[in-house]
């Protein structure tokens, strides 16, 4: 039933992103074109899917299981470091050259557009060089003796 609601989920998302055109690049590259002929339809996207998040993460708030039984797993992280400002940089600059996001990209990719698959390989082999250049980060400082928090900026 969980990997079921999943999936249900995904597609949803998936469709979501399909008819409000958030798969196409050039509508991303539009909303991103503040000097030149500014599309506002993704914000009002964004808008929308904060709205519906806000009232999500409230609701999960006062909830110890989910509605299939599942604990809750909410982020704990609250503070603004380096990494978090790091990551949103490196996320932003490969959304305005690309005009992909992860979700969007993976619609695309799985609708067979050849743009699309180069953006999730590049995606998906920048995952991996972090997961690599993490792992050694973490061995590192195991073999010190001064383990970071996960959410440490060094």
């Amino acid at each position: 039933m969980l990997n079921a609601s999943a999936a249900l989920a995904g597609l949803l998302f998936g469709l979501g992103l399909m008819l409000s055109g958030m798969t196409d690049p050039a509508k991303v590259l539009g909303f991103l074109d503040l000097a030149g002929s500014w599309d506002p339809s993704l914000a009002l996207v964004m808008g929308g899917a904060v709205a519906v998040g806000a009232g999500a993460f409230a609701l999960a708030k006062r909830r110890r299981r989910s509605w299939l039984g599942q604990a809750m797993q909410l982020p704990a992280a609250t503070r603004i470091d380096r990494r978090l400002l790091l990551g949103s940089l490196a996320f932003g600059a490969g959304w305005g050259l690309a005009g992909f996001c992860p979700g969007p990209a993976l619609v695309s990719a799985a609708g067979g557009s050849a743009q699309a698959l180069i953006f999730v390989a590049a995606m998906l082999a920048g995952m991996l060089a972090f997961s690599l250049v993490e792992g050694l980060r973490r061995r590192r400082s195991s073999a010190t003796g001064t383990e970071p928090a996960p959410d440490s900026a060094e």
